[in-house]
């Protein structure tokens, strides 16, 4: 009994995250790009933001789904970052259980959240393409709103019970987080207890949400390319297919690396190096939240336009 009361109690101690296994000599170096590309993706995102919320003009759903990803990407490289940063710079790689847990917990979370978003923004580009002159009528303010609300709804239904997962677990000593962050399976391997179930539980989570997710986004693809196809004009072709080059971007950048390290750690064996799995799960973070706003901003003619009219008014006023 009382060996069961110390396990439990293992939980209440401060667990090491050792950053990049076998990189330890170059994390200042790693911490550089990591630094840089997290700045850009906080100001790019922030910049986003303020430009649709103040501009009129852009108060559309594209727009509207637009901000909602910039804002899962501020809160999705901020949840990791700044963590990550403190142990390459300053060797700070203790957290407590309930922190690590926490942040598991919004990582996932901010990232099925940001799936349902391109989802939506798929739906949204077959709306516009298939039913043009229904677009406005279809995705009215009062529908995004619900779609957004519905989005965070599911995320947290499909994450919170990670929390419960990592908690039945029983603790017995190992305290050493081969990662940069927390996530899921990191902390269930911690436990000297059978992790099936959050293995079974990772797995279901990722086939009905992001793949379920992936596949509706194929076949809203799929709808729209038959569509353009139909259309006589080749320009009119080009301009459908434009407004969907920057959706199709991010879709690539969000969900490629995702889906690779989900396969390479379940059938990648040890074929793979661990720190190139870690490397790439760190990048992951800041690369795709970094990229977002400067591929809408320099495919997307409006944005571009409206950026360029405040930067000018803000040099006026210096």
């Amino acid at each position: 009994m009382a060996t069961s009361s110390n396990y439990t109690n293992l939980r209440d101690i401060w667990y090491t995250m050792i950053g990049i296994p076998g990189l330890e000599d170059a994390h200042k170096w790693i911490s550089i790009p990591i630094c840089s590309m997290y700045i850009v993706a906080v100001v790019g995102n922030t910049l986003l933001l303020f430009l649709i919320f103040t501009e009129r003009s852009l108060h559309e759903p594209m727009y509207l789904f637009l901000s909602m990803l910039a804002l899962a990407d501020i809160f999705l490289s901020t949840v990791t970052t700044p963590k990550m940063l403190a142990i390459f710079w300053f060797q700070e790689v203790g957290i407590s259980f309930s922190s690590c847990v926490s942040q598991m917990f919004f990582l996932h979370f901010i990232f099925v959240a940001e799936s349902a978003i391109l989802l939506a923004m798929a739906f949204d580009r077959y709306v516009a393409i298939c039913y043009p002159l229904r677009y406005t009528t279809i995705l009215t303010p009062s529908v995004i709103g619900k779609i957004g609300i519905a989005s965070i709804i599911r995320s947290f239904l499909i994450c919170f019970p990670l929390v419960f997962l990592v908690y039945r677990l029983t603790y017995c000593g190992r305290n050493i987080i081969h990662h940069s962050y927390c996530e899921h399976m990191g902390i269930a391997r911690l436990a000297c207890d059978n992790i099936q179930v959050n293995i079974y539980y990772g797995v279901i989570v990722a086939l009905f949400s992001t793949c379920l997710d992936v596949v509706l986004i194929i076949i809203s693809y799929a709808l729209i390319l038959c569509t353009v196809l139909r259309i006589p004009s080749q320009d009119a072709r080009l301009k459908a297919l434009g407004t969907c080059g920057s959706h199709v971007c991010v879709i690539l950048l969000f969900y490629t690396p995702a889906f690779f390290s989900f396969f390479a750690h379940r059938f990648g064996g040890h074929s793979i190096p661990l720190h190139i799995h870690i490397l790439l799960a760190n990048l992951y973070v800041v690369v795709p939240t970094t990229l977002n706003p400067i591929i809408y901003g320099v495919k997307t003619k409006q944005i571009q336009e409206k950026f360029i009219q405040v930067f000018s008014l803000s040099k006026k006023f210096c």
